[in-house]
């Protein structure tokens, strides 16, 4: 069965990902497209992932045949760009194949709905279960579609993309400080638009793993400590100002500081909404999911702002934004956006907006780390990933979720909230204990003041699970 997750349908290439699922999640859109009254076309673009470029003909070959005007991208795009043009354009739908920060053998399809937002969880589960009927799937030629003007390609496709960023920038402020820049997209396909706002605001500017590798240089691609580690060192090596790191499809995003340090996707969005409120003057909440660090509470109460917590999924914090007028919402995957621009995550403005950061502040990342550390206190989150059968996954939800057992964490708990996996509150931090929605995974984030007390939170409820 095609099963959508929190970030869309993902599965291993040449298992489930195969071309006749593939065509019938096109089919299925273009159904549902039919049943909602929908009569834009329909924008479809690809990653750089092994069987992306394939994948996205075979989707448009499909929706062509199923008489929708397909608007087609003629070379690799980061998820961000396929989003704002649904909003710019006022598309019903648009299309992505990746599988974002997953392993090399999967790969998968995000559906953008109208305003460019993450499809919703009643959209993909009407798809599922049309989908699930849908019967023999006939698809156009691709050259001949295009040749009846079925299939176009955007032309200039990055413009408007570019220029909607470049426009809400400093970027005097970011040619007067002249960054130097090491730049890691993870062979994925952010290189192109990082490439260019940075040049066009005279930074100096180097890429390292910038070739397409279907394998990603053996790593994953998601910008994490471990997975920096090789540009930390470059970073500093070269004496560069930053280091900076994204996905494979280029919503998520990872720091390097001039001095190695890692700057974690918790500390990006506290800095940013600092930054934003205090030296930007943008007044209003902030967004963040429940696995994200609570130190954003802290400094949204000092500006007598709130911090709302939604559940896993960043089509919630897009929705909670327009709620509230929130400044900024994210995720500690390394997933964030901005009031006034796309409804999801986009690592492309994210980073020039670090960039603009630290030219406008005069300090480092890790400077305004430490303010601020000094200033809320610490907060250290850690995590651990399991990989499950399907009998560990009954028995765990059984023991979470059905008879809501606890560990004894040698304290008093402040609540427990079921609304997104588990959720124990602590008055100093949290533990959470959920299932991936992209991968088979367990997962359990924990935070307090100290590492060790994080990890001491993990570790009693790794035992209780017998894990």
């Amino acid at each position: 069965m095609i099963k959508f997750g929190t970030g869309g349908w993902r599965a291993v290439i040449g298992d489930d990902f195969v071309r006749e699922n593939i065509m019938k999640v096109a089919a299925g859109v273009a159904a549902l497209r039919r049943e909602e009254g929908g009569s834009t076309p329909i924008i479809v673009g690809y990653d750089r992932r092994f069987l992306s470029d394939s994948a996205a003909k075979w989707i448009a070959e499909v929706l062509a045949s199923e008489g929708i005007q397909v608007l087609f991208l003629n070379r690799s795009a980061p998820t961000p760009l396929i989003m704002h043009t649904v909003k710019t354009l006022g598309l019903d739908y648009g299309m992505e194949v990746t599988a974002s920060h997953n392993p090399s053998e999967y790969n998968g399809i995000k559906l953008i709905v109208r305003e460019g937002r993450d499809a919703p969880a009643e959209t993909t589960a009407r798809l599922e279960e049309i989908i699930a009927n849908i019967g023999e799937v006939k698809p156009l030629d691709f050259k001949e579609a295009v040749a009846a003007g079925k299939i176009t390609y955007i032309k200039n496709p990055f413009n408007s993309f570019l220029d909607d960023i470049l426009a809400v920038l400093d970027t005097a402020a970011i040619r007067e400080r002249g960054l130097r820049i090491l730049f890691d997209p993870m062979h994925g396909s952010s290189a192109y638009p990082l490439m260019v706002i940075f040049h066009t605001t005279r930074c100096t500017i180097d890429v390292i793993n910038g070739n397409k590798d279907a394998y990603f240089g053996g790593s994953m691609p998601a910008p994490t400590e471990s997975t920096l580690t090789d540009l930390a060192q470059h970073v500093v090596a070269g004496g560069y100002d930053l280091g900076i790191g994204v996905d494979g499809d280029g919503d998520r995003l990872g720091i390097i500081d001039s001095n190695g340090r890692y700057i974690s996707a918790n500390e990006i969005l506290v800095l940013l909404y600092y930054y934003l409120h205090e030296y930007k003057g943008w007044k209003g909440p902030v967004v963040r999911n429940l696995a994200t660090t609570h130190m954003l509470d802290k400094v949204a109460e000092s500006f007598g702002e709130v911090c709302c917590e939604v559940p896993v999924g960043f089509k919630w914090i897009s929705s909670k934004i327009d709620e509230v007028d929130a400044v900024l919402g994210g995720e500690s995957s390394g997933g964030l956006t901005v009031r006034g621009h796309i409804h999801g995550k986009d690592s492309v403005y994210a980073a020039a907006l670090f960039a603009e950061m630290i030219s406008v502040t005069g300090k480092s990342p890790s400077e305004l780390i430490d303010e601020l550390t000094a200033r809320y206190g610490s907060f250290e989150m850690c995590e651990f990933n399991l990989r499950f059968a399907a009998e560990d996954k009954a028995r765990i939800t059984k023991i979470i979720f059905e008879d809501k057992q606890l560990p004894d964490f040698g304290e008093p708990i402040v609540r427990v909230s079921y609304d997104d996996g588990c959720k124990v509150y602590f008055e100093n931090g949290f533990i959470i204990c959920r299932f991936s929605g992209t991968e088979p995974l367990l997962r359990i984030f924990a935070e307090a003041s100290t590492k060790a007390k994080a990890q001491e939170y993990i570790d009693k409820f790794a035992r209780f699970l017998n894990l």
